[in-house]
């Protein structure tokens, strides 16, 4: 099946609605006698469309960063935008890909990729043929009946990627939606993703903590410090798409894995941040 088959297309008002912009973002935690920073003056401006990776270290505040552009959580200082408009709540355009895939198993797959539409009461019928096409994309064709515990880990978090992007989101945040998945299922959902999001041309904000991945899927990967949170540089990936998995071999690839790795080094961080590559 062709990418096409999912595109909805968006009118260039919607494509815009994806644009993200966080200014002097700031989040401390009230903890008992005292508080924790955990952002401290993110600045950060993404178009609609492009593919952003977060990497840092283990509690640098990636997943509080996402979850404050989920409208999840609120930042303490400063302000986050979508397509211009402050976020005070979980934006309607949104789809969100958690590390576990959070499928219901009472249902089967089909009605699993459904479940937005009974949330939002629209209509199934309607939003049946997008589905199907999704799971046809990533490869479950024939498993619209099956329940979500007799699929594999991989298979699962295809079922939710297929649920977050139903809607035509024009904005989709990941945190570390693959972490737990062996490394040829990881590479494999790599592939899968690079090739929906070329077809579907969301804004996409993926935390992740292998270094190999953020650049294989970044237009920009973001690095972050060690807590307080603060992004340290922002990372242009100038590679040809779609990118093979060999891209990973080429003198480009690795000099910007050797080039974030001296980051972290230079952080006197890296045993520390399980950023894998």
């Amino acid at each position: 099946m062709s990418g096409a088959a999912l595109n909805t297309p968006r009118s260039a008002d919607g494509q815009n609605g994806g644009s993200v912009r966080i200014q002097g973002g700031g989040k401390i935690y009230p903890v008992r006698n005292g508080s924790v920073t955990a952002l401290k003056d993110v600045n950060v401006s993404v178009a609609g469309g492009e593919f952003i990776s977060i990497l840092g270290p283990s509690g640098c505040g990636k997943s509080t960063l996402l979850r404050c552009v989920a409208g999840l959580d609120q930042l303490t200082t400063g302000s986050v935008t979508l397509g211009g408009k402050p976020i005070d709540g979980p934006p309607l355009d949104m789809g969100f890909v958690f590390q576990r895939d959070v499928l219901l198993d009472w249902l089967n797959v089909i009605d699993n990729v459904l479940l937005p539409c009974q949330i939002k009461k629209l209509s199934i019928a309607a939003w049946e043929p997008k589905a199907r096409a999704l799971l046809g994309f990533i490869g479950l064709k024939g498993f619209e009946l099956r329940r979500p515990w007799e699929l594999s880990g991989g298979m699962r978090q295809r079922v939710a990627i297929c649920r977050a992007l139903l809607l035509n989101p024009s904005l989709l945040l990941m945190d570390e939606p693959f972490g737990a998945l062996d490394a040829m299922t990881r590479d494999e959902l790599n592939l899968e993703l690079q090739d929906i999001w070329l077809a579907n041309a969301a804004t996409v904000l993926f935390v992740t903590h292998s270094i190999s991945e953020a650049i294989f899927l970044a237009d920009r990967v973001l690095v972050m410090s060690r807590s307080p949170g603060r992004i340290v540089e922002i990372i242009d990936v100038v590679l040809p798409r779609p990118r093979p998995l060999s891209v990973r071999e080429a003198p480009e690839f690795i000099q910007y894995v050797s080039h974030i790795r001296r980051l972290f080094e230079g952080f006197g961080i890296l045993r520390g941040t399980h950023a894998r590559e």
